[in-house]
């Protein structure tokens, strides 16, 4: 027998993570040496003593075993509230404009099932991480892919989104500290003016503020929410995978506008429990105790980055510093970039045990770069590095 998915499962691109996954595979029977640079995974552990209060928790409170409430125990809500309040001197209510989600790309799938109706419009930033596309087709909505230039910043020129569109769209998705291209907000005006055209156009704000706390050089991310009007517009999500190195533990939170917290929260009660309630805890204590492992993770990723970027240069790719993310965004060098940021990545992991995620997987004007994560040990960037230097045809 032979069962046929739904028309929208059809819609969706190839997961080219998935090909690159793949490979992986491929090179690991082949006992190719895997330098695996392709998805945000971090290496580094959870930090111990979130580690020890989970563990604490789950042994000796068994209340904590059971169904938790969806929009995430009052505790939690209290804590990402003063954290709010704490790190951006932003007031957000623990009752009504917070929720607790299992990872922020939960979040944002189950937003655009709580808020699309089939043909709605979206506005997608390209590249962009890809389940802001992905939510808007399975959620049966059209995409309008926003480019996202280097000769801009990466920043979107609202201006320049066609009137028709901007009249029928009913959220546009931003993020800063950017996934894939590293852009940051350096200029603050710039979420004023986001404001200023949903208010104009009666358009949903949706900031994934994921990277946050993964910023280095003196920068620091602003929230969305600090704008004045940004509440009355849109909300903001964030994830404990990267600031906590907890990506495995499926634990966010979002909060802003109360509209539309309630409907998301409506939505999510109908199709999940949330996530554990000692995950949680442990996660709120992360909260409460954020200062020295964010600032020892941040070095760690600071460290890597110098390191790679100066192998890099030293074989004539030269990469722009990132202030925030622990990623690089490179663009292909040379004539070898004629093939595309796919076929790239392919040769470079069939022949090098490389792997990266090509920019084609983010967008169309991703093409021409990859995106490096930098979560291996420091002593592999330069085995990586003499790697690439003899694809790129330079004698080693």
């Amino acid at each position: 027998m032979k069962f046929i998915p739904a028309r929208k499962l059809n819609k969706l691109p190839p997961y080219i993570f998935s090909r690159i996954n793949q490979l992986k595979l491929e090179a690991h029977s082949k006992k190719l040496d895997v330098i695996d640079l392709g998805m945000g995974n971090p290496d580094l552990p959870t930090p111990e003593h979130i580690v020890e209060r989970l563990c604490d928790t789950v042994r000796h409170h068994p209340r904590t075993h059971r169904y938790p409430q969806a929009k995430g125990m009052p505790k939690f809500r209290r804590a990402v509230s003063e954290w709010f309040e704490k790190r951006f001197g932003v007031s957000v209510s623990p009752e009504k404009e917070v929720i607790s989600l299992i990872g922020s790309k939960e979040g944002v799938a189950h937003l655009c099932m709580a808020f699309l109706n089939p043909g709605d419009v979206a506005i997608v930033p390209d590249p962009g991480y890809p389940v802001y596309y992905n939510g808007v087709v399975l959620a049966g909505g059209r995409v309008y892919k926003m480019p996202l230039l280097a000769e801009n910043n990466y920043l979107p020129q609202l201006h320049k989104i066609p009137e028709k569109v901007a009249r029928k769209a009913k959220i546009i998705f931003l993020n800063y500290p950017n996934n894939p291209t590293t852009a940051v907000v350096e200029d603050e005006s710039f979420f004023k003016e986001v404001v200023r055209f949903a208010k104009k156009y009666n358009i949903m704000v949706v900031h994934d503020n994921a990277y946050s706390e993964i910023t280095f050089d003196r920068y620091v991310a602003p929230s969305f929410l600090q704008t004045p009007g940004a509440k009355s517009v849109g909300l903001e999500f964030h994830s404990f995978s990267k600031t906590f190195s907890m990506a495995g533990w499926r634990i966010g939170f979002v909060a802003g506008n109360e509209n539309i917290i309630a409907s998301l929260e409506k939505f999510k009660s109908f199709v999940d429990y949330g996530s554990p309630t000692f995950i949680q805890l442990a996660a709120l204590h992360g909260l409460k105790e954020a200062g020295g492992c964010i600032r020892e993770t941040n070095e760690i990723y600071a460290r890597r980055r110098d390191r790679f970027i100066a192998e890099l240069s030293k074989i004539g790719w030269e990469v722009t510093p990132p202030k925030a993310t622990m990623y690089l965004w490179a663009k292909i060098p040379g004539k070898i970039s004629a093939a595309g940021s796919l076929a790239f990545s392919e040769l470079l992991i069939k022949e090098t045990g490389i792997a990266v995620a090509p920019g084609i997987g983010f967008g169309k004007y991703g093409e021409g770069y990859v995106r490096f994560a930098l979560v291996t040990h420091d002593n592999r960037f330069h085995d990586a590095a003499l790697r690439i230097k003899k694809l790129l045809g330079h004698p080693v």
